[in-house]
């Protein structure tokens, strides 16, 4: 089982919090890493998968009854937005025993689960958002960066026995996504369409998110496309980075920039089949600065904030990390393997004033490339903001 840099906070969380949630997409590994928390806590502990028609049946019609029944168990319920009204009878049951670790609550695609969890269970539940298996996790059991980078971190995509399964599970994860979750979840589209749109995606990967673009590209109004990429942002399936304008004078580029979360989704979108594919393939830049970006940004310590900088005059960073009001860190990723830095970079530090300035590439180095900057691949990256206290693993 591949150890998740996840666990240490959820059970950090369980020792005060009476629930846990568990948010992230459909075959990350939940249910996985929630029974390997069920078997290191120090109280007993039941299991309900709503998927299952006598689990839903238990739970919907016997609540109080299977709650006060083991109360001196933590109960792990699975598909919880499946059962929505559930969360007003948690927030009465744990007001009435009020202690540590009563529920883990897990929960996919549903922005309904948030709102109505957060409403109900208000100051009751701590919340986690489990990402793919990371490149530090997959590096701890000796799987190569350029396969993760490739097959993206889904468990069953990433440990395939050859890229032919991995081509396979893509196949089945994005049909049943187009097919089921996203048309429950508002998108409201043929599923060819929906298709295309999400082709559509994988093509403005790492770009700066233009909604009529998409829109007059696929034939669809742009207040339909914003709000279908708000939807597959709460499925967790891309990612809008945000520019870092605050207490700047220059103008200042202010629209997102979007980017698919999982490269091997993104792989499979563009059909690289296979790792000597992608090198050569025109979204290879854009897929390494995306899958760096994923890296860091699922490790970073609360307090910091991801945001990317430019401005008109051709100032750009690609990743910058905040501390409240303060850049501390930027870093800029290129695919090259003998990058130089461009002027742009340079008036971005100049600009944004941080002290620690890191050049990412796959080969890296740790090699000092002219004063405030370092030339690194991602592992050596990841040590270095782990020794500036800037991400926790």
């Amino acid at each position: 089982m591949i150890s998740r840099v996840l666990e240490n906070r959820i059970l950090r969380s369980l020792r005060f919090f009476p629930a846990v949630g568990i948010l992230g997409p459909r075959q990350v590994g939940k249910t996985t890493l929630a029974q390997k928390l069920m078997s290191e806590l120090n109280k007993p502990s039941i299991y309900f998968d709503l998927e299952l028609a006598e689990d839903f049946q238990t739970i919907s019609q016997n609540t109080s009854w299977v709650i006060e029944n083991n109360v001196d168990k933590t109960i792990v319920i699975d598909e919880v937005q499946r059962l929505l009204p559930l969360f007003p009878q948690l927030r009465a049951l744990i007001d009435r025993k009020r202690e540590a670790a009563r529920f883990i609550l897990l929960g996919s695609a549903s922005p309904d689960f948030l709102q109505k969890s957060s409403e109900s269970l208000a100051g009751r539940i701590a919340y986690h958002e489990l990402s793919p298996i990371l490149a530090s996790e997959a590096d701890s059991i000796e799987i190569p960066m350029r396969t993760h980078w490739h097959r993206g971190g889904f468990p069953d995509a990433l440990l395939a026995p050859d890229d032919g399964f991995w081509l396979q599970w893509q196949q089945n994860f994005i049909k049943t996504y187009v097919e089921q979750d996203l048309s429950k979840l508002g998108i409201s589209i043929s599923i060819p369409l929906l298709n295309n749109f999400l082709r559509m995606i994988s093509h403005v990967h790492g770009s700066l998110l233009n909604y009529l673009t998409i829109s007059n590209s696929i034939g669809i109004s742009a207040t339909s496309v914003k709000r279908y990429i708000e939807i597959l942002e709460q499925a967790y399936l891309v990612r809008r980075l945000e520019p870092w304008f605050v207490n700047v004078s220059k103008r200042i580029v202010k629209s997102p920039k979007i980017y698919i979360r999982d490269t091997g989704n993104l792989h499979f979108l563009h059909n690289i089949k296979q790792p000597d594919d992608l090198t050569a393939h025109p979204i290879a830049g854009a897929s390494w600065e995306g899958y760096v970006i994923e890296q860091v940004i699922n490790v970073l310590d609360p307090a910091i904030q991801p945001f990317f900088y430019r401005t008109s005059n051709g100032a750009e960073m690609d990743l910058v990390l905040v501390d409240g009001l303060t850049p501390v860190v930027s870093i800029e990723i290129k695919i090259s393997l003998a990058p130089a830095l461009k002027r742009g970079s340079s008036e971005s530090v100049n600009d944004l004033k941080t002290v620690n300035n890191f050049l990412v590439t796959p080969k890296g180095g740790n090699v000092a490339v002219k004063p405030g900057w370092l030339h690194c691949n991602l592992n050596e990256l990841l040590q270095n903001l782990r020794t500036l206290k800037i991400i926790n693993i």
